[in-house]
């Protein structure tokens, strides 16, 4: 077994994972950390990096780093993603972890995000509908990975990935473009809508979403949905894990929060503090896409990105 840190950085968030991986198998988690840093405020709009925004960046992946260090990892590699590929400036981004890290992340363009998120997902799936006392999840699968700038979709099964698609939509992105009021209008959520409809036309002319027998969602829009259709008490990633969310209850959960105020969202007990502005476009994501693909529930996935950069490292 060899012991490595995989790091996300996402539009939204910088996550880390340490985990011990060996020939075969899935990752051992050892720690599990994630900190908003709203990486790309601001991005789809200026186009570049804020200053404040790398700052934060820099804080957090300081403290990883030497966590890291204390338990004793071989090997590491950080993915930064949407809000990193978008930006002007993407260079003192990438100087600011080379301080930090000792190397350059790795930039990915956005299918080669769709095969790690894919990995890491579907690697668990078999073992989480047992520990729920369910069957595992038919394959092929439809993960669907909602992030803060784009969302990715992947269709595969056992044998890898068949076709996937990265677009612009994601809960950042989508609540600085258009849900602005507290809480926001219903003519800015049909502009959301509108926007998501178009992208998941993009999506549709390149995977055959038809074939999919399984939705798989990913990433805290979507565990954070699950969470509160379940009415959990506060969050509990084991109970999330591998849960079935019927698209009713997504429906009624992003009604509730596209309505409610942010300090109503910020109160509720299983709610991210980094999340409160952004997890109304994030729900609405799901939710669209259920709906546009006809899905009846999706199975929800703790497992992502961050266990597929873990298996990259064997």
């Amino acid at each position: 077994m060899t012991r490595v840190a995989a790091v996300d950085c996402g539009t939204n968030s910088l996550r880390l994972l340490v985990a011990d991986v060996g020939p075969a198998g899935g990752p051992v988690e050892v720690l599990r950390r994630m900190e908003v840093v709203r990486l790309g405020q601001g991005v789809d709009a200026t186009g570049r990096l804020a200053p404040e925004a790398v700052e934060r960046a820099r804080t957090v992946l300081t403290e990883y780093a030497a966590q890291a260090r204390e338990l004793g990892v071989e090997r590491t590699r950080m993915v930064a993603t949407s809000a990193s590929r978008d930006a002007e400036n993407r260079a003192d981004f990438e100087g600011m972890v080379q301080s930090v890290l000792g190397q350059l992340p790795d930039v990915v363009p956005g299918l080669e995000e769709a095969a790690l998120s894919f990995a890491g997902a579907t690697g668990s799936l078999a073992a989480a509908a047992a520990a729920h006392g369910t069957a595992a999840p038919a394959p092929p699968w439809l993960v669907v990975d909602i992030g803060g700038g784009s969302t990715e979709f992947v269709l595969g099964d056992a044998d890898g990935v068949r076709a996937a698609r990265s677009v612009d939509i994601g809960c950042v992105r989508l609540t600085e473009r258009h849900l602005h009021g507290d809480p926001p209008t219903p003519d800015e959520v049909q502009r959301a809508e509108s926007d998501i409809r178009a992208a998941l036309a993009q999506v549709v002319a390149e995977v055959p979403v038809h074939e999919a027998a399984t939705l798989v969602g990913l990433a805290g829009s979507v565990t954070t949905v699950a969470a509160l259709a379940l009415g959990l008490p506060a969050y509990d990633a084991e109970v999330i894990h591998g849960s079935r969310i019927p698209v009713g209850a997504v429906r009624s959960v992003t009604a509730g929060l596209l309505t409610a105020t942010r300090a109503r969202r910020a109160a509720l007990p299983v709610m991210h503090p980094g999340r409160v502005d952004v997890i109304g476009g994030g729900s609405l994501v799901l939710r669209v896409v259920m709906d546009a693909f006809a899905v009846d529930e999706v199975v929800v996935s703790e497992h992502d990105i961050l266990d597929g950069i873990a298996l990259s490292l064997r």
